[in-house]
């Protein structure tokens, strides 16, 4: 009896590659991954890629350096070594891959992408060991990134990198932070990148944390989802606004449509929606603080 192969879905499709992918390129907009820096691991639950990627088709075999039999048969999309996040929407099979971690725990197999002939990123071994952490005490985490927010870094140089310290200052600076991260941030001192050494400590900070700096070169996040390792976002604009002239002053008079221009300054925040009102709270407080410390009157209105 012929058994019809099964057709596959194009994996350039797939939700969980697309929103990879439009990650990487917000996190390079932001400036937190210029050049080839920063890197995105993500677990992919069987339903996920089920209709996109054949397991038992392999391009190749990487061999991994290091354990990691707690994940053998897992499916991962990696973004790729020396690969340019500003480049990863345009051509995701050439900066991104979909590995399987074969049976033995010592070979990744590659399922799709590295079109190039590539592989996954050299901070692996952290991402691997990362997951591995995470997944003992929180069976639903499925993202770990690494990256270079520029403000955190910048604090790195002229701050005490001291766990419980830079914890407190973060969360006197911001107030989520304390919900967003109520566990603290872990800190490695400096370490060579790209090594099992660095993988071993990381991962091992990740059983306490899930936010951990790395001294003087950036920070390894995880969480569930992939908005929960990088939120929240906060953003600010100064806007010209037009609006149609209120009152009847002068209104017998025949000519353009008047209008009143203005500008103002926004404030917008993403975040979990399990934390939707604490950071509508935030926004409130440092409005009307904003306003206080000018010496302007103002009224606080409940819609």
């Amino acid at each position: 009896m012929n058994i019809k192969e099964k057709t596959m879905k194009n994996v350039l499709n797939a939700p969980f590659l697309k929103e990879t992918a439009k990650t990487a390129s917000n996190m390079y907009r932001l400036g937190w991954d210029e050049r080839n820096g920063g890197n995105i691991s993500r677990l992919l639950d069987e339903e996920e890629y089920k209709d996109y990627i054949d397991v038992t088709n392999v391009i190749r075999e990487i061999p991994l350096g290091f354990d990691a039999n707690s994940l053998k048969g897992r499916v991962f999309i990696v973004t790729g070594t020396g690969k340019y996040f500003k480049n990863v929407e345009d051509d995701p099979e050439t900066n991104l891959g979909i590995i399987r971690i074969k049976e033995d725990g010592k070979v990744a197999q590659l399922l799709w992408g590295y079109k190039d002939g590539g592989r996954f990123t050299s901070e692996f071994p952290a991402h691997m060991m990362s997951h591995m952490a995470r997944l003992s005490e929180n069976p639903k985490n499925r993202i770990v990134m690494h990256t270079h927010p520029t403000h955190l870094l910048a604090m790195n140089y002229v701050h005490e990198l001291d766990e419980k310290k830079l914890t407190h200052t973060l969360w006197q600076m911001s107030t989520e932070c304390i919900v967003v991260f109520p566990d603290g941030v872990g800190v490695l001192p400096w370490m060579l990148c790209g090594t099992n050494e660095i993988g071993v400590a990381t991962a091992e900070k990740m059983k306490e944390f899930r936010v951990v700096v790395w001294a003087l070169h950036g920070v390894y996040g995880a969480g569930e989802i992939i908005d929960e390792a990088k939120l929240p976002m906060k953003f600010f604009a100064y806007t010209p606004c037009y609006r149609k002239e209120a009152g009847s002053y002068r209104a017998e008079e025949r000519g353009m449509i008047r209008g009143h221009q203005f500008n103002k300054v926004e404030m917008v925040q993403y975040a979990h929606p399990e934390h939707s009102k604490e950071a509508f709270e935030e926004l409130v407080g440092k409005a009307c603080s904003l306003m206080e410390k000018l010496g302007l009157h103002f009224r606080l209105s409940k819609l």
